[in-house]
């Protein structure tokens, strides 16, 4: 983030999962002006498609809200993402959602496994119980 030079910073995996979604985001964040925009592939025309058990996330975050959610968070790992939803409504930031279509990636193999499963659900459970 440092280094970023404009005011939105988009969040996504590196192995062409998305093709592209960022275009949706960009858009629903200057219709409705929201600080964090979320791709979703429960709603809408959204879905998943050659999809196992990753769960894939793409999100655009105003630069500034970006910066105030990293410095709150605590969370490692898969967990982190959730966490940072949940602050940003703590903290009443406008959130947006846009639905879309996640492709199982193209390079590579997950890092998912049993350990990082049983982080996750370690994770979500401190979590709920300290916010």
């Amino acid at each position: 983030m440092k280094h970023a030079t404009g005011n939105f910073i988009i969040i996504m995996d590196a192995d062409l999962s998305h093709h592209g979604c960022f275009v949706l985001l960009v858009r629903k964040q200057k219709k409705g002006n929201y600080d964090l925009v979320s791709g979703t592939r429960y709603r809408g025309n959204g879905g998943v498609y050659g999809w196992d058990l990753r769960r894939k996330l793409i999100r655009l975050y105003k630069k500034k809200v970006l910066e105030n959610l990293v410095k709150q968070c605590v969370s490692k790992g898969y967990v982190f993402q959730m966490e940072m939803i949940i602050r940003a409504r703590q903290l009443n930031y406008t959130i947006g959602e846009v639905p879309i279509t996640f492709v199982d990636r193209v390079y590579g193999e997950s890092k998912l496994g049993g350990n990082e499963i049983v982080s996750f659900a370690k994770g979500l459970l401190t979590l709920f119980a300290t916010t």
